[in-house]
C-alpha cells in the first residue's frame, strides 16, 4: 500500500504528517478548538479531525505516545496502542492519559500521538488440545530472567 486516503473532517484538522525523512510515524494533531485542560491524573479523547480508508485487509493502523509527551510531562495513551481497523472509517481520536502530577495544556494543532501502519497477520484459528512443546514451555512473567 503506497498510499493513505485521509478526509478531513473538520476545518481545522492537520493532514498526518512524518516530522522528518527517518521518522516511522506519521504525527497526530489534536483538532480542538480551543486549548483544552488535561488535569493530573486525568484522560481525554481528543479529536483529530481526520478519517483514514486503509485499503488492504492486513494492513492496520496502530496510534502510539509521543515519547516527548510521555517522558516530560507523563502525557500517555489511555490505552496502550490504539488500533484502527482496515474497515474503520469514522474520525480518529486519541484517548490521552495525564499520568503526572501537574495539569498539563493541550494545544489545538499540538502533536498529540503517532500513527504507523503495519501488515498484521489473519491466520485460520485452530483449536487443538495440545501445543506443540518449547523450552521455556509456561514460565511466564520473569521467568527468562529480570
Amino acid at each position: 500500500m503506497d498510499k493513505l486516503k485521509c478526509k478531513i473532517l473538520r476545518q481545522n484538522a492537520v493532514l498526518p504528517k512524518r516530522a522528518t525523512d527517518g521518522s516511522a510515524g506519521c504525527d497526530l494533531c489534536a483538532c480542538i478548538d480551543e486549548p483544552l485542560l488535561l488535569k493530573a491524573g486525568g484522560r481525554a479523547a481528543i479529536p483529530t479531525g481526520i478519517a483514514i480508508a486503509i485499503e488492504a485487509p492486513d494492513i492496520a493502523a496502530f496510534i502510539f505516545g509521543r515519547s516527548g509527551l510521555g517522558i516530560k510531562h507523563g502525557i500517555t495513551l489511555s490505552n496502550g496502542v490504539g488500533v484502527i481497523d482496515p474497515d474503520y472509517r469514522g474520525e480518529i481520536h486519541v484517548g490521552l492519559n495525564n499520568r503526572s502530577d501537574e495539569d498539563y495544556i493541550i494545544n489545538p494543532g499540538e502533536r498529540i500521538a503517532q500513527m504507523i501502519l503495519m501488515p498484521v497477520k489473519l491466520p485460520k484459528l485452530l483449536e487443538c488440545d495440545e501445543l506443540p512443546e518449547t523450552s521455556r514451555g509456561e514460565g511466564g512473567f520473569g521467568s527468562t530472567g529480570r
